[in-house]
């Protein structure tokens, strides 16, 4: 059967290295990416769909869940992997700080807005977290969008951390129904990730750094294996992964009262 896969944040990093690895001329596959020419120059590469989309912008967001669903009668899997570490804190045109909507906000409404279509395909949901959410979070219900207290690296882990808390309430809301989700890290890439950041995650991704980070397909690596394997087999919805293999959270990201008062929060906000 023709499998349809849609990867956000296709347009660079471990997004477009994972691109090129599902590329099957037997499946579809979907890419979206901010970067108008680096998305259609690996689309034309692939000779595959794609769609430019901002997701400091929710309307952009809107737009592209409408027309994947308009285009695609079927999404088997959906990879939310659009992300970014900001240097300093700024408000988006909807009025939530940027780390957090482009890293949770945008993919979160992304995927509400698909889950009929997903529940009907009984479709993977990759959400692309990170190890930082053990180190750097330092979440507060009460202020995601960092309006009392934001650093780089708090916003990031927090960012990641809600990538978590989703991947377990969506899993919790409809994996009865035929959604299956997981959360992975893909490790410290030497990639351009980190562009717009600044401070200590600037210096780990500097031209130093790189000799020590993973290559884009060495990050890939895990989310192509989750897109193509069997959940429920070969991994288990609803957790966490590094390298393939099912890995322990932080002790908060395991806390139900919060991931549910998240989504709850979440949608909120993405009215």
């Amino acid at each position: 059967m023709q499998r349809t896969t849609v990867i956000t944040g296709a347009s660079d990093g471990i997004g477009a290295a994972a691109a090129k690895m599902l590329a099957n001329p037997g499946d579809t596959l979907v890419l979206v990416g901010r970067s108008p020419e680096k998305t259609k120059a690996i689309a034309h590469e692939l000779e595959c769909d794609y769609f430019v989309a901002d997701f400091t912008e929710l309307d952009q967001v809107r737009t592209l869940a409408a027309e994947l669903s308009t285009k695609y009668p079927r999404i088997d899997v959906l990879a939310n992997n659009a992300g970014g570490v900001m240097g300093h804190r700024e408000v988006t045109v909807d009025g939530h700080e940027k780390t957090f909507q482009v890293n949770h906000l945008a993919p979160f409404l992304l995927t509400t807005l698909l889950i009929e279509k997903l529940v009907a395909d009984r479709a993977t949901v990759i959400n692309t977290s990170s190890a930082a959410h053990k180190v750097m979070a330092k979440f507060d219900i009460d202020d995601l969008d960092a309006v009392k207290h934001y650093s780089t690296n708090a916003a990031y882990g927090n960012a990641k951390l809600a990538n978590i808390f989703f991947t377990k309430e969506l899993q919790r809301r409809y994996g009865d129904h035929g959604v299956n989700a997981v959360a992975f890290h893909p490790g410290i890439v030497g990639s351009n990730f980190s562009a717009d950041s600044a401070g200590p995650i600037k210096l780990m991704y500097s031209s130093v750094a790189k000799k020590f980070l993973l290559t884009s397909a060495e990050g890939a690596d895990t989310l192509v294996w989750l897109a193509t394997t069997q959940p429920g087999t070969d991994w288990t919805p609803g957790e966490y992964y590094v390298r393939r293999k099912l890995t322990k959270t932080s002790r908060q990201a395991q806390d139900p009262a919060l991931a549910l008062q998240l989504w709850e929060h979440s949608a909120a906000m993405v009215q």
